[in-house]
């Protein structure tokens, strides 16, 4: 956090300054974290959010898309 704090002032992250760390997470291997971020990148914004709550059934929901029936 500190890093992209003073970051440079054309850095990605300096337009969106103050931030805020929502979620840590401990992986057995670097290869099972890696694993996890490329699958969490191509997740949408409300499906991200649901899995920092913990909320599982929100998540499924997301995970069925709009175009599937409630079950």
């Amino acid at each position: 956090m500190r890093q992209h704090e003073a970051g440079a002032a054309d850095s990605y992250t300096s337009a969106r300054r103050p931030l805020k760390l929502l979620h840590v997470e401990e992986f057995e291997s670097r290869y099972d974290a890696l694993s996890m971020e490329r699958k969490l990148k191509g997740w949408s914004r409300a499906k991200k959010l649901a899995y920092i709550a913990g909320n599982w059934k929100e998540i499924r929901a997301l995970a069925r898309g709009k175009h599937k029936h409630e079950r």
